[in-house]
C-alpha cells in the first residue's frame, strides 16, 4: 500500500513545460526528488508530495506564477494519460467527462469531500454546474487551476460557441486574475463556497468521437486495469505524509491538524496508524529527516531555510534533531557537499 501518487505523464508534462520557459530540468527534478527514469513510462506513478514539490519548483524556476492555469491551458491530455484518449473516443461531452470523474484518478489521486467522486455535475434550467469536490483545495490551489483550464480548453477545441458562463473558485485571487478570465473567457468568482464550473447545457450533446467508436471499448478495458491496481496501492501514513508537506513550512504540523484535514478523530489516526506498526511522530520525524537531507544535499537551500521548510521555528532544534538522525550537523553536511565538484548543469 502507497501513499496518494500522480501519473508519471501528467508530472513529465508539467516538467516540460517548465523546461521550455527556462527551468533547469536537472534542478527541477533535485527539488522535487524526482528519479527522471521515473518519468519515462506515463503509467508509471510518482508520490502526489513530489508532484507538489515540482509544480512550485516549475513556477519559481520558471519565473510564470501562474504556470498550473498554463499547463490546463497548453496540455494535451491525450498525450499524457489514456484518459485523454478515452474521452476523444466518446460519443458526447457528458459522457467524456463521466469517463473522466470514473479514471481522474489514474492523472491525480486526491483526498475527495466524503471520500466520494471528484466531480459532480449537478443540473439546473438551461445549465450544468460541474463540481470539484476535493477536500482542501486551498492547500495547493494550483491543482484546481490546471484542472480547470484543461476542462475548459480542451472543449473549447470542438465546440463553435463559448459555453462556459462562470468558473468559481474558493481561493483568493492570486495577483493574476487577469490570466484567469484570459483562458477562461468567463468572469471568474474568487473566495468562492465551491470549485465550480457552470455552463450552457448545449455542452452537455455536443458529439465528441475524434476515434473509432470501438477504441472506447478497449481503452476502458486498459484503464479499468489499470485503475484496479492503484486502488490496491494506498496507505494511512501516505496520505499523512500527502498532508504534512502542504503544512510543514507553517511550523503547524500538530497531529490534530491532520487528523482534522482527513476527516477523522485524533484517535482514529493513531489507531490507524498503529495497525499499519507506525505512529504520526514517526511519521513526523521520518519525514522531516528525509526532507532535510534532500534540501541539504542539494545545495540549493542553506541550513536555517531549511529547518523552515521541514518544520523547526528555532534552528538549534533543527540541529539537535538532524544530529540525532544522521550523527552529524547539517553545517558539517554542509560543508562536505560544498567541497564535491558541481552537477553539470542541463
Amino acid at each position: 500500500m502507497a501513499e496518494l501518487t500522480v501519473g508519471a505523464g501528467f508530472a513529465r508534462g508539467l516538467l516540460d513545460l517548465a523546461v521550455s520557459k527556462g527551468a533547469s530540468r536537472r534542478a527541477l527534478a533535485e527539488r522535487s526528488c524526482i528519479d527522471l527514469k521515473d518519468l519515462e513510462d506515463q503509467e508509471n506513478r510518482i508520490p502526489f508530495v513530489k508532484y507538489v514539490a515540482l509544480m512550485r519548483a516549475a513556477k519559481e524556476l520558471s519565473n510564470d506564477p501562474a504556470l498550473a492555469l498554463h499547463y490546463g491551458e497548453a496540455v494535451d491530455i491525450a498525450k499524457i494519460s489514456i484518459i485523454g484518449l478515452i474521452g476523444q473516443a466518446s460519443e458526447t461531452m457528458i459522457e467524456a467527462f463521466k469517463q473522466l470523474n470514473r479514471f481522474v484518478r489514474l492523472i491525480v489521486e486526491t483526498d475527495n469531500v466524503g471520500s466520494g467522486d471528484r466531480f459532480a455535475v449537478t443540473q439546473e434550467r438551461g445549465v450544468y454546474w460541474l463540481i470539484d469536490n476535493r477536500a482542501n483545495p486551498n492547500d495547493f490551489p494550483e491543482l484546481t487551476e490546471s484542472a480547470f483550464a484543461q476542462m475548459i480548453c480542451a472543449p473549447r477545441r470542438l465546440l463553435d460557441a463559448p459555453y462556459v458562463r462562470e468558473v468559481h473558485v474558493t481561493h483568493a485571487d492570486p495577483g493574476y486574475g487577469a490570466e484567469y478570465e484570459r483562458i477562461f473567457q468567463a468572469p471568474v468568482v474568487f473566495g468562492s463556497t465551491q470549485n465550480a464550473i457552470l455552463i450552457d447545457e448545449a455542452w452537455a450533446t455536443h458529439r465528441v468521437e475524434r476515434l473509432p467508436r470501438y477504441v472506447f471499448g478497449i481503452l476502458n478495458e486498459h484503464a479499468d486495469a489499470q485503475l484496479k491496481s492503484l486502488e490496491s496501492s494506498k496507505s494511512i501514513q501516505g496520505k499523512v505524509e500527502s498532508l504534512l508537506m502542504m503544512v510543514l513550512h507553517t511550523g503547524d504540523a500538530g497531529m490534530d491538524r491532520v487528523a482534522s484535514k482527513m476527516g477523522v478523530s485524533r484517535q482514529t489516526l493513531f489507531r490507524k496508524l498503529k495497525a499499519e506498526g507506525v505512529t504520526y511522530e514517526q511519521v513526523l520525524d521520518d519525514l522531516r529527516h528525509k526532507l532535510a537531507l534532500h534540501y541539504l544535499s542539494g545545495r540549493r537551500v542553506s541550513v536555517n531555510e531549511t529547518a523552515y521548510l521541514v518544520g523547526f521555528s528555532d534552528p538549534a532544534a533543527f540541529s539537535r534533531a538532524f544530529k540525532r538522525w544522521t550523527g552529524s550537523s547539517p553545517r558539517a553536511l554542509r560543508a562536505a557537499k560544498d567541497q564535491d565538484p558541481p552537477d553539470e548543469a542541463s
